[in-house]
């Protein structure tokens, strides 16, 4: 029996240890092939529509690029360049100087690995007129280029071809924000990560009222990221208390009680993918079985404002015509105000209003059209299909069993637009998650 149970022990084994590995060269294949249809399919059209021949991307040992994960990372000893340059035809010719690396070897995407030396020669025989880099006005992701990687590459290209130089900010907001199919498979996995493990958290597999913290269940979900080999789009979870009471310190020492109203705000990466999700849970008081009627009717109120929002959300316009578009609505309906977030209106008969989903997927908060007033230049952007929302708003209302004071109420779930409208990347949140 002692015999058999060591084998068992070893053929479990056995079969355990390549499970982890093969999990890992899973994601790398599937990384590999995100960085080839981006390129392949995406930057062809981001880089034609903004009139731009060549982009330059910069990297530093220890400054890399925002880009650079997408472009297929790889090691810079010192300065490396990924450069791209349409020459015509349905693909556009990619360059690697000075970057290198087992991992960015093991996932060929370029063309031509020339030194960082031959940079101007290089330039200057393909004899661009518009070379895009990475400086821009509002889009972080598009503002990778440092003060002394500027002048580095203004030298090195000589006042010729340094006058040729511009901004490539909506080019790199077209080639983050727009997806492929198995981007798209990315986006609604990270969704299924965030949402089971935050609904997890909000119920009483984590949480005991009367002992657990708001900061006990933040590093609870840090600790399933950690298992699961994932990252997350914002650090520590937000995780603090609605109601009734004033709200309590995010992800601190408040300890959960029956009666309480608690909500988590967070994203999770996944491979190139990143989501912005919100839940609200309900601590059941004993002989309870449901939130207080003006929770749920509240609650009720911030749903059918989700489907106002949904019902404007059309490729082809600009997300700042569809956040008009939805705001319009909202005044026009009896009972509803626009407000200003975190400083509802005084008047208790009326819920205060504030939508603002944003751009999401590349980055917690992405790159891309942007229904929020926060994001000025990304609501000129034109939607277009397989750009990814967070459809985020806030109402705030009074709760009659909790007094005067408005309470808030928030949702938040992802998923991109089609030429139908706008899809969900995963199950959205459907109602207020109860904790006994």
């Amino acid at each position: 029996m002692k015999r058999l149970a060591l084998l068992a022990a070893v053929v479990l084994a056995a079969i355990a240890a390549p499970a982890s590995a093969n999990e890992a060269k899973r994601r790398w294949d599937e990384l590999c092939q995100i960085r080839k249809d981006k390129l392949d399919r995406i930057l062809p059209d981001a880089m034609r529509e903004n009139g731009i021949d060549m982009w330059i991307v910069a990297s530093r040992e220890g400054h890399a690029d925002p880009n650079a994960e997408l472009l297929g990372g790889g090691y810079v000893g010192d300065i490396g360049y990924y450069l791209f340059t349409d020459r015509g035809g349905g693909r556009i010719e990619r360059a690697a100087f000075g970057i290198g690396g087992a991992a960015f070897d093991q996932c060929p995407l370029y063309d031509l690995r020339p030194a960082p030396a031959e940079l101007k020669a290089f330039v200057a025989a393909r004899a661009p007129k518009r070379i895009g880099i990475d400086v821009a006005s509002e889009i972080g992701s598009a503002d990778g280029l440092s003060h002394s990687l500027h002048e580095k590459l203004r030298a090195t290209l000589g006042p010729e071809l340094a006058a040729r130089l511009v901004p490539a900010e909506k080019l790199v907001s077209d080639f983050r924000s727009r997806n492929t199919a198995l981007g798209l498979a990315a986006l609604a996995k990270a969704g299924e990560y965030s949402r089971n493990i935050v609904e997890r958290a909000l119920s009483n597999e984590v949480i005991r009222p009367g002992h657990t913290t708001t900061g006990d269940v933040a590093w609870w979900m840090m600790e399933q990221l950690h298992k699961e080999g994932l990252g997350n789009s914002f650090g520590l979870p937000s995780i603090y208390i609605l109601g009734p009471g004033e709200r309590g310190p995010v992800s601190g020492d408040h300890v959960i009680q029956p009666g309480d109203l608690v909500t988590v705000d967070w994203g999770v990466n996944y491979l190139t993918s990143y989501t912005d999700m919100k839940r609200i849970a309900y601590v059941l008081k004993p002989g309870e079985n449901a939130p207080p009627a003006g929770v749920q009717r509240a609650y009720d109120r911030a749903q059918g404002i989700r489907a106002m929002i949904l019902d404007v959300i059309r490729p082809g316009v600009t997300a700042g015509e569809a956040l008009a578009a939805v705001n319009r609505r909202v005044s026009a309906t009896p009972g509803y105000v626009l407000g200003k977030y975190d400083d509802p209106s005084a008047d208790p008969k009326v819920a205060d209003v504030v939508i603002g989903s944003h751009s999401v997927g590349d980055l917690g908060h992405g790159s891309g059209p942007s229904m929020a007033e926060f994001n000025p230049l990304r609501m000129t952007y034109t939607l277009r299909p397989t750009n990814p929302l967070s459809i985020e708003l806030f109402l705030y209302a009074v709760v009659p069993e909790w007094g005067t004071r408005k309470i808030k109420f928030p949702l938040e779930d992802n998923g991109v637009v089609t030429q139908r409208g706008f899809e969900w990347s995963y199950p959205p949140a459907s109602r207020i998650l109860l904790v006994k």
